[in-house]
């Protein structure tokens, strides 16, 4: 099989950070970290550096009924800066409407204790992943 360039996908919060990326065949999302904003460049610099990147998808935080929201601006500024950091990667918006739950959901249901499901970070990464799958198999 070939080997595609990877899809990276990124849960931005307040606090924390969380990121996805694709298998090399682009058939599954998997969880990478989650990390502080300011940790983010160098991530990023890194994973583009040494995996074949071919597109970064931001979640989107749009409410239930498509309009934007508090969230919606500083969204905009940091895709803004990813594309002037990364003029040669596209940057894709993706709705991110209950990636959050899902990913609680699918946490509780792998087993993992209440303790090790709300570990620091543990759903930044697990909505990523979300939000990644999500692309991919409306992308397929």
């Amino acid at each position: 099989m070939n080997r595609k360039k990877r899809i990276i996908a990124i849960d931005y919060g307040t606090k924390r950070i969380g990121i996805a990326q694709t298998d090399p065949l682009q058939l599954f999302a998997q969880p990478v970290c989650t990390v502080e904003r300011k940790e983010l460049p160098r991530l990023l610099a890194d994973m583009t550096a040494h995996n074949s990147v071919e597109r970064i998808l931001v979640g989107y935080p749009l409410n239930e009924d498509g309009s934007e929201n508090t969230m919606t601006g500083m969204i905009d500024s940091f895709i803004d800066d990813l594309c002037r950091a990364f003029p040669e990667i596209p940057v894709e918006r993706v709705n991110e409407h209950r990636s959050s739950r899902e990913a609680m959901r699918i946490l509780a249901g792998s087993g993992l204790s209440r303790k090790e499901r709300n570990r620091k970070g543990r759903l930044d990464s697990a909505a990523a992943c979300v939000i990644l799958q999500e692309y991919l198999e409306t992308h397929r």
